[in-house]
């Protein structure tokens, strides 16, 4: 019997998994099951899952003053400049058509939710991801998971969100976990300053009115690390489609700060490392053109124009009730989120008037373990819950 190129990557997929470790707590999740047609998958009938967690009276924890500098939008010109794509008003000013969510196969089935293998259009690329239907009848409220930064050769779909979309899904959300472009069986593209991949989380949400079983209105965000951030920028180009985000240990809302700490995205032919500091997150693919690459090379040293690409600069257009958490001892050790990022952006959030509930969790680092853990779902839940049921 022969097998499919995809299919066998996800067999592929289970045998890598179990080599990895770390931070983002991945384990090999269960063999996919055999490719079905949608119709049969979607009306599948099981089991509710009975287990529900208790909820908590959030108080959430005082920060330091920072008043940000705060700079206007850019002024439009006869002739744009190069990269105003990437700024904030550039993604404002494109369109995001998204398209149809399509079920490739079945990954797994539990009494509590269905597990599938998806894909959906962007920017003219095809983004892959795994989507979790819980049991029951919909529609279901319904949270898109945006992970961190993993290197893509130890990458597989839903690291870094698995735990977290089994739990909500467990407790009556549809949830969707895309891979985002570059990463897993989704295609290449170019992100500059993060907004590709911005601009693939805002097509999936403008795609999921082509799934019968999502609550129009009643849609939220959540995101770990780099995943954090671009929720971020998501907030800030189209947060009237978002009713509720979660961030957690989230990028700087101040792309000069990542470029301070990870240098800029990396060009065509580096790899980054010690000869040559570039952000592993943002590889520059080989057919990006050589204007473009050095109108990159020259405004990402630029902190005028590196205004107009980060949203801590745009927080006014924010709508969405946010909640913030973070470990104090994340980026302690290691190069990831310090929690002056997550102070930064919570005082600015408070400044411009905005909703906001920020959790520190004392001794914790990049990835919540044990009790905390537990505390953030709990909490995140709550929060979902109060604006998405």
């Amino acid at each position: 019997m022969s097998i499919s190129r995809r299919e066998l990557s996800f067999y592929l997929w289970l045998f890598f998994t179990s080599l990895l470790v770390g931070c983002y707590n991945i384990t090999p999740p269960e063999s996919p099951l055999s490719p079905v047609s949608t119709a049969t998958l979607l009306s599948t009938p099981s089991a509710k899952a009975s287990h529900v967690v208790p909820k908590l009276t959030a108080t959430p924890s005082p920060v330091a003053s920072i008043t940000p500098s705060i700079s206007p939008s850019p002024s439009t010109t006869a002739t744009p400049h190069p990269l105003y794509r990437y700024t904030i008003p550039g993604l404002r000013a494109r369109e995001y058509p998204g398209g149809q969510i399509q079920i490739r196969w079945a990954l797994a089935q539990t009494a509590a939710f269905s597990q599938y293998y998806i894909d959906y259009p962007s920017d003219g690329l095809t983004i892959t991801g795994v989507m979790y239907v819980p049991a029951g009848e919909g529609p279901f409220p319904t949270l898109i998971l945006l992970h961190g930064y993993i290197d893509r050769e130890r990458y597989f779909s839903g690291a870094d969100t698995w735990q977290a979309a089994e739990f909500f899904a467990a407790q009556g959300y549809l949830v969707i976990a895309p891979d985002l472009r570059s990463w897993g069986e989704a295609d290449v593209g170019l992100s500059l300053f993060h907004t590709g991949l911005t601009a693939d989380a805002i097509n999936l949400i403008a795609s999921l009115h082509t799934l019968p079983e999502v609550a129009p209105k009643r849609i939220g965000l959540w995101g770990h690390s780099m995943g954090g951030g671009i929720a971020t920028k998501v907030l800030v180009v189209a947060g009237h489609q978002v009713d509720a985000a979660v961030l957690y240990a989230p990028n700087s809302a101040d792309d000069s700060d990542l470029i301070s700490r990870w240098g800029r995205g990396c060009l065509p032919g580096e790899s980054g490392g010690a000869e040559v500091q570039c952000n592993p997150a943002e590889v520059i693919p080989d057919n990006t053109s050589p204007e473009l690459v050095e109108a990159y090379i020259t405004q990402a040293q630029n902190p005028d124009f590196l205004r107009q690409v980060a949203p801590l600069y745009y927080l006014d257009s924010i709508t969405t009730p946010l909640q913030i958490h973070i470990g104090t001892a994340d980026g302690e050790f290691l190069p990831e989120t310090p929690p002056e990022w997550s102070n930064k952006l919570t005082e600015a959030l408070r400044t411009a008037g905005k909703e906001v509930d920020y959790y520190l969790y004392p001794e914790q680092g990049h990835a919540f373990v044990g009790e905390s853990w537990a505390r953030f779902l709990e909490r995140s839940l709550i929060f979902f819950d109060d604006h998405l049921k």
